[in-house]
């Protein structure tokens, strides 16, 4: 053992250890040029959607279909336009989104509390663990004709048709990320005194938060599904113009333009919530966890 090694203390030990903390937390904070997220998340997605444009494109020009059921894209531009200049395009939009995301925030309010008492409470899981997972496996649409019998043609039967198909998704995301805590965790938690509601709040939905998120992406999903399927079947003057009934309406005219526009715009609608909220919710989470790692 060399003289170095022997008059080592344990002041030196512990500056050690800070400087290696203080490396770490230096590589935490580094944060990638713009550059380089434009070019690794923006450049592909654009080459893609131009990509489908040039091969629709070239579809029609090759009259692969007759036009009244292939358009150009240009022909889907000028109803979009046409929308536009009515000023009817945003009122469409938000009136599918507000119900959409109203329903979606319901559908969590309901699902959280289900997800945790069936996967705390044995009797509860056994019980409507299998009942949950059949109804997430249920078409959305199967619900409208019943919510319609039940609740009228109204704002309420589209927000029972979004519940009953995003609860069970929301509540069994929640039920396999608790799945996943670590059991030292939980009585850690109870050593320290975090039991019941303050365990739920402090130990079990931070540690089960994961697989939480992923059943919150797919409530999201389920919803603007569920919601775009009773716009489609549900029609009264009463629920005002969404995208499911102007996609409907455009069908009914044999308005091939409009209906391409319509599915193109409830497209651009589900990847708009999920870039603009769940994925940087999601990478706020793993970077949090350590498992999102920077590149240079």
């Amino acid at each position: 053992m060399s003289s170095t090694d022997t008059l080592r203390t344990p002041a030196d030990d512990s500056a050690g250890v800070e400087a290696g903390l203080d490396a770490l937390e230096a590589v935490q904070v580094q944060r990638t040029p713009v550059s380089v997220i434009l070019r690794r998340k923006v450049l592909p997605p654009v080459l893609g959607v131009v990509l489908v444009l040039a091969v629709w494109q070239l579809a029609h020009s090759l009259e692969l279909t007759t036009p009244d059921k292939l358009p150009s894209p240009a022909d889907v531009w000028d109803s979009l336009t046409e929308l536009w200049y009515a000023g009817t395009l945003f009122s469409i939009i938000w009136t599918s989104v507000w119900r959409g995301l109203s329903g979606f925030v319901l559908s969590v309010l309901i699902g959280t509390p289900i997800g945790l008492v069936v996967a705390q409470v044995k009797p509860v899981r056994a019980a409507l663990g299998p009942v949950l997972s059949g109804l997430q496996s249920l078409p959305s649409v199967a619900w409208v004709p019943a919510a319609v019998i039940w609740l009228g043609i109204n704002n309420s039967a589209m927000y029972a048709v979004i519940l009953l198909g995003a609860v069970p998704s929301i509540a069994n995301g929640l039920i396999a990320g608790v799945d996943q805590v670590p059991p030292l965790f939980l009585r850690a938690g109870q050593t320290l005194g975090a039991t019941g509601l303050r365990g739920a709040r402090h130990i079990l939905l931070p540690a089960a938060l994961p697989g939480y998120l992923a059943g919150l992406k797919q409530g999201w999903a389920f919803s603007w599904r569920s919601l775009m399927a009773a716009e489609l079947i549900a029609s009264s003057p009463d629920l005002g113009l969404g995208l499911g009934r102007y996609l409907e309406n455009q069908r009914e005219f044999t308005n091939m333009s409009g209906v391409l526009l319509g599915i193109i715009l409830i497209l651009t609608v589900g990847v708009a919530i999920d870039l603009l909220f769940f994925s940087p919710l999601e990478r706020r989470v793993l970077r949090s966890r350590g498992l999102l790692t920077t590149t240079h």
